[in-house]
């Protein structure tokens, strides 16, 4: 197993095969997929051919994957993931940050603080330039979250997605945070 970083509460690790069940109970909970599918379940099929081989890819310049599972350190309970990938796979100048966990995980600081200690390594050891973070302007925890991180908000915008979500009329947001900023404000407050 490849720990990537751990924090006061969480171990990041790359997946592997056992985690096929963990990805299935996260993406079959209707609120954890709501400003994702509309709360839709992810099939046992499609996690074991689509969602598992893509959270376990190795980003070629990170010679690491991009999505790390997320543990707590004291149990070792499964709570969900982070992405921190890179937009291109022969750069890490520009990731991309985000986070999918369980509701036993929602309201305790997880997020904030896997999101944290990720921007923290990139910026101090992968040669991170800019992060960058999306969700539908209507999910205020997730928007909480990128605020507490230190991202900023830079813009609404609109897409054509195949499948209508509630909400989803009101646009995306998109947040940034760059290395000079956070080294200015992020890093003293993260």
């Amino acid at each position: 197993m490849t720990v990537l970083l751990t924090t006061e509460r969480l171990s990041l690790r790359a997946f592997d095969a056992a985690d096929l069940d963990h990805l299935l109970d996260l993406d079959s909970d209707p609120q954890v997929m709501r400003f994702l599918n509309g709360g839709r379940p992810t099939t046992r099929s499609a996690v074991r051919a689509d969602v598992l081989p893509r959270l376990s890819r190795r980003i070629p310049c990170l010679d690491k994957p991009g999505y790390w599972a997320a543990e707590d350190r004291a149990s070792g309970t499964f709570l969900g993931w982070f992405e921190f990938r890179p937009v291109r796979d022969d750069s890490t100048a520009v990731v991309e940050l985000g986070y999918r966990l369980n509701r036993a995980a929602w309201g305790r600081g997880c997020a904030t603080e896997g999101a944290r200690a990720l921007i923290r390594t990139g910026f101090t050891e992968l040669g991170v330039e800019l992060v960058t973070a999306n969700t539908m302007t209507v999910n205020v925890r997730s928007r909480r979250v990128m605020e507490k991180a230190g991202l900023r908000y830079v813009r609404t915008y609109f897409e054509e997605w195949p499948d209508r979500i509630d909400g989803s009329e009101l646009g995306e947001v998109e947040y940034t945070l760059t290395r000079s900023d956070w080294q200015r404000h992020g890093e003293a407050a993260g």
